[in-house]
């Protein structure tokens, strides 16, 4: 069968130990490719389709004047402020 010969070893004429090691590091560097792949097709498919024109989730151009009107509501800010940040956000769009 093997004849004693240790032609499974290849005597030294492979890769020997490299060989294994650069695989494994192979192996490691595909599974986290595949990985990446699959989490972002999942993320791309399950996108708000509503963010898509800033290519953030939730950066939409009216997430300012959405912030502003809730620092507003709650009384953070006043009216006149309000009204010179929103006229701000619109000049600079």
């Amino acid at each position: 069968m093997y004849d004693g010969d240790g032609w499974m070893w290849d005597h030294g004429c492979g890769w020997g130990w490299g060989g294994w090691i650069l695989m494994g590091l192979l192996m490691v560097v595909f599974w986290a490719v595949v990985i990446t792949l699959v989490v972002l097709a999942i993320r791309y498919f399950t996108a708000d389709r509503s963010s898509a024109r800033t290519g953030w989730p939730g950066l939409g151009p009216n997430r300012a004047e959405d912030l502003l009107a809730e620092r507003f509501a709650r009384g953070e800010i006043d009216e006149d402020e309000f009204r010179r940040r929103m006229a701000l956000l619109h000049e600079h769009r």
